[in-house]
């Protein structure tokens, strides 16, 4: 039953052209643009080393946080929750359903991001375990994060305030822009931000060669256990 539940949340999402543009096209397109033209200055080195991990740690949110907190939003609003819920597919079920499709929808992400990456001249390092860790803790965090939004706010809220925390990590998170960037007190409080903690802890590993980023884990792990406990305590299925 929660395979078949997953496949009908995933073949949803990509039939979603809202979604995709969310989920798919903008992290392409950001991709491409900073990769191509000289906008934000990203240091030493190729620019798609520094951004190829900040906007694969974007699809990640957009997936997990933004797209799923706005579905599921309109999917309470609806009934579709409290219909589903009296089925025989028990409510962790239908959780790790959806779970999974967003697992799958990020597979189809990174795979898209990683083949642009590598046409615009990426040279990633590292260990891959390490960034398959960080991206599996990291949608823990954005789901648990998505899902307590869509749980507890009105579904036209959920879709105001999904997007518009997307736009601001977008800016404020470490993905496009340097956090060195930003004046040293607030460099203390985004470096705390789950987008920040995955971006970063991506590039370290992919950009830097470095091993195991605890730190970032860590932040990552914090937002996850917070985040689904919250969820799991406030969802309101009506």
């Amino acid at each position: 039953m929660i395979a078949a539940q997953a496949a009908l949340e995933t073949k949803m999402l990509l039939r979603n052209g809202e979604q995709l543009l969310l989920t798919v096209v903008i992290p392409a397109l950001l991709l491409a643009l900073f990769s191509s033209v000289d906008i934000v200055d990203t240091g030493e080195g190729e620019a798609v080393d520094f951004l190829a991990p900040g906007i694969l740690a974007l699809a990640v949110m957009s997936t997990a946080f933004t797209g799923q907190a706005i579905a599921t939003g309109f999917e309470r609003r609806y009934g579709v929750l409290k219909r589903l819920a009296s089925s025989p597919l028990p409510r962790w079920g239908l959780m790790a359903a959806k779970t999974l499709s967003v697992l799958v929808i990020e597979v189809l992400q990174v795979v898209l991001l990683t083949v642009i990456a590598f046409a615009l001249g990426w040279s990633p390092h590292g260990n891959p375990l390490a960034v398959l860790l960080l991206l599996v803790v990291g949608t823990a965090a954005f789901s648990g994060l998505g899902l307590l939004m869509a749980g507890t706010l009105k579904a036209e809220a959920t879709l105001a305030a999904a997007n518009l925390v997307f736009l601001l990590l977008l800016v404020g998170g470490g993905v496009v822009v340097p956090l060195d960037k930003f004046p040293s007190a607030a460099q203390d409080v985004l470096g705390l931000l789950p987008i920040s903690a995955l971006s970063d802890g991506l590039r370290d590993v992919l950009q830097h060669g470095a091993g195991m980023p605890w730190g970032d884990l860590g932040i990552l792990s914090v937002w996850a256990v917070v985040g689904l406990a919250a969820a799991g305590r406030f969802f309101r299925w009506e």
